[in-house]
């Protein structure tokens, strides 16, 4: 598949986005990430097994421990304004 100019105006259109620099090397680099994926698409997979996870056994968990953290303490300190333990942020809503 060949990215050009056509395509890449209706992607900036799907996507919300405006390429308005660099379009040629945009252009190139597109092609070349969607020649990559072609490249892929010619492994013969069929194969091997499907693997979800490529560890053995499951996985390892870990207790929950309550630790007693001052993170929110020494975050609200630098706060410019706060109350109690909120910060007091400008109403953007009305």
């Amino acid at each position: 598949m060949q990215i050009d100019e056509k395509l890449l105006t209706k992607l900036e259109k799907l996507s919300a986005l405006q390429i308005t620099q660099n379009r040629d090397e945009t252009i190139a680099q597109l092609s070349e990430i969607v020649n990559f994926v072609q490249n892929l698409n010619e492994l013969d997979l069929h194969s091997q097994e499907f693997t979800v996870n490529i560890i053995k056994g499951a996985t390892p968990l870990r207790s929950d421990e309550i630790k007693g953290a001052k993170v929110i303490d020494q975050v609200l300190n630098c706060a410019p304004q706060k109350q109690e333990h909120f910060f007091v942020v400008p109403k953007i809503i009305e």
